[in-house]
């Protein structure tokens, strides 16, 4: 039960206290400072879809912080240098926000918020400003509200501290046992060469769960600076645990041809059932004496592999669990193989975002500016609001829906607080807060239950009701007000039905030739790019393909199938000498030159270079006496590259 209220009760603690501080210093607009509160704490809870974990609502408070202040210097930036030019002002406020969108669409979900808001803020300034008239007071306008929104952020923050912060290192050791014991049944799995779907289905839920283990280790991070060696092992927890999944499912692919891969001790050893990780530790131990006793000849490599790979997992989940000093041997694991990022994939995505932002917002000043509509400044902050957060959503048309569903919701229910409650309350601070507080904690339940318009209906009620100091009540403003968050709403939602995203497709291809590159790229002997390790980046982009298209296991079989020939080709004993290695900077410039094709035409005639390419490759690797370690994973890319040439050029 405990459980249950405790974020409403946070939530309504937090919006209570900005009020009350708001009025106590006499701040110009409290609603600033009670808004903040709700969407850094309802925000934040929406978003995980119940109490968050300690530590994020302090992450979210820092970036609405940053972005605050990167938006105030922006807008008084523009404002400076187009005062004479309200027109151009305007408009360059819009490209600013479309900027930021871009912007953030490139970059990490969870640091997105801060760009998204800089792009805003300074459209919301400038647009507040020129509706009142007061374009001279910017520099006082924007401290105020900078001021305001810290006092809601520390608000939300204190109240997070005091009501029992939930630490998410619990659900980390819990996950991280849990997935190892299921790594050991995909391995299982893979080595009895079980059913093909069932092994889709275990590979691509163990993608996920990895993801998310990532995920938490961030949210362990915010937490506290305290966990510093837990975060280390769990980055190198989570290359293993792909490690893993990647070795297994390469030995399901080689018994595809290879029945006699596994020698029959390992299928032995693989029947019998794990219930725990005692079990696997136990099993290792065996497993380790067994692969010394019949040597390396004996030995599938995938398999050997593989137990290594859990081996080591096993040595850093023990340090994860107690956070203790991390010893010599753990050393060596985390000292291990640098780590690579690759480059957005989403570019095109991300242009169609800040193109969103840019139109909207930029229509809607002209009109604003033409018609003299007295509530256009409400329905352009609304548009600048929804435009900017909604499109680094996973799905920005619904967020878009809950904000309008919400402001339905908000009319009746801030009409009801305006000209009823709030009137009758004007004696009583107490009073004033009980009203409020009610709402808010009836909110709170519906927010973590991601009730749709629920977070919108809260925030919208809030701003429509004004809270400020003193406080008047001119109903006309308040419909005024009302109307042009709808209004906004309404043409936020239409605008993002009219531009259409097409670039599903595009990122999609992007991603299985980056894939189809990192294979190609894998063949060098080069020693610093042999140590290079591309699993994380390469599974952060399975994941993304696994979101995408969800369902369609085709193509996430051929994306696993590269990321294996990487792997297998990385490691593999490719014979040095300068043919070789002059040959491999030709395939890696073709590969290239396929993913930056910009028709379809050239793309198909980069691809079947390619093609050939690699079948010159394999002459020169028999030439050169390569070993079947090195022939055969070759053998294996260039018949799937032509197997599936349709899909990886036109998906």
């Amino acid at each position: 039960m405990w459980y249950q209220l405790r974020f409403p009760i946070k939530l309504t603690f937090a919006i209570l206290l900005a009020l009350l501080i708001g009025f106590h210093f006499n701040l110009e607009t409290p609603r600033w400072a009670v808004m903040t509160a709700c969407i850094v704490a309802g925000g934040t809870a929406f978003a995980a879809g119940g109490d968050p974990f300690s530590g994020a609502l302090r992450h979210r408070g820092m970036l609405r912080i940053i972005g605050t202040f990167i938006g105030c210097l922006a807008a008084l930036t523009i404002m400076i240098a187009t005062i004479r030019a309200p027109v151009v002002m305007l408009l360059l406020c819009c490209l600013w926000a479309g900027f930021c969108v871009w912007l953030s669409s490139l970059i990490k979900v969870e640091n997105s918020y801060a760009l998204g808001l800089a792009g805003y803020t300074a459209l919301i300034i400038v647009v507040s400003l020129d509706a009142n008239g007061s374009v001279l007071l910017a520099p006082q306008f924007a401290v105020e509200r900078c001021s305001e929104i810290i006092i809601g952020i520390v608000c939300a923050i204190l109240a997070d501290m005091l009501f029992s912060p939930r630490s998410i290192k619990q659900d980390i050791d819990r996950a991280i046992d849990g997935l190892l014991v299921d790594q050991y049944k995909l391995m299982q799995l893979c080595v009895a060469h079980g059913d093909k779907e069932e092994v889709d289905k275990a590979w691509t839920d163990l993608v996920r769960r990895t993801t998310a283990l990532n995920g938490m280790r961030t949210h362990l991070m915010m937490e506290s600076g305290h966990w510093q060696r837990a975060d280390r092992r769990l980055r190198a927890l989570n290359t293993l645990s792909l490690t893993l999944i990647t070795q297994a499912c390469e030995t399901f692919l080689i018994q595809n041809t290879r029945q006699e891969y596994v020698p029959p001790q390992f299928h032995l050893f693989f029947e019998k059932p794990v219930e725990n990780v005692a079990d696997i530790h136990k099993r290792m131990k065996i497993m380790r004496r067994v692969i010394t006793a019949s040597g390396s000849k004996n030995t599938p490599v995938t398999v050997s592999n593989w137990v290594g790979a859990a081996s080591r997992y096993l040595l850093l989940l023990k340090g994860i669990k107690t956070n203790s000093s991390i010893s010599g041997m753990e050393e060596e694991v985390l000292d291990g193989e640098p780590v690579v990022k690759m480059r957005s994939a989403e570019t095109r995505h991300a242009l169609i975002n800040g193109v969103r932002t840019f139109v909207a917002t930029a229509v809607g000043s002209l009109f604003w500016l033409w018609s003299g509509w007295t509530s256009g400044s409400g329905a352009m902050v609304m548009l600048a609001v929804i435009t900017a957060l909604a499109m680094r959503m996973p799905n920005p048309l619904m967020m878009a829906k809950d904000f309008l569903y919400g402001m339905m919701v908000a009319i009746p229910l801030g009409a009801l607080y305006y000209m009823v409650l709030m009137p009758a309350t004007q004696q009583s601070m107490l009073l004033l807060c009980l009203c409020l507080g009610v709402m808010a904690f009836i909110g709170g339940i519906l927010i973590q239950r991601r009730q749709i318009g629920t977070l919108g209906a809260l925030v919208g009620t809030i701003n429509i009701l004004t809270l400020d100091n003193p406080m008047t009540f001119n109903v006309s403003a308040f419909l005024d007000n009302a109307l042009g968050q709808a209004i906004g709403c309404f043409l936020a939602l239409l605008v993002i039905l009219l531009i259409r995203d097409t670039s599903k497709a595009r990122t999609g291809r992007t991603l299985l030739n980056r894939f189809m590159y990192s294979a190609v790229a894998a063949m060098t002997t080069n020693q610093a790019r042999r140590r290079e390790n591309h699993l994380p980046a390469l599974y952060q982009q399975l994941f993304m393909l696994l979101n995408l298209f969800p369902g369609d296991i085709n193509k996430f079989r051929i994306a696993l199938t590269l990321i294996i020939g990487h792997q297998r080709l990385r490691d593999a004993d490719i014979p040095v000498n300068s043919d070789l290695s002059a040959f491999h900077k030709q395939l890696r410039h073709t590969a290239d030159r396929v993913i930056s094709a910009g028709s379809d035409a050239k793309r198909r005639h980069y691809f079947e270079r390619l093609l050939a390419e690699l079948a010159i490759y394999q002459e020169k690797l028999v030439h050169y006496e390569a070993p079947l370690s090195v022939t055969e994973p070759v053998q294996r890319l260039a018949s799937m590259l032509k197997k599936y040439q349709t899909t990886l050029l036109q998906i």
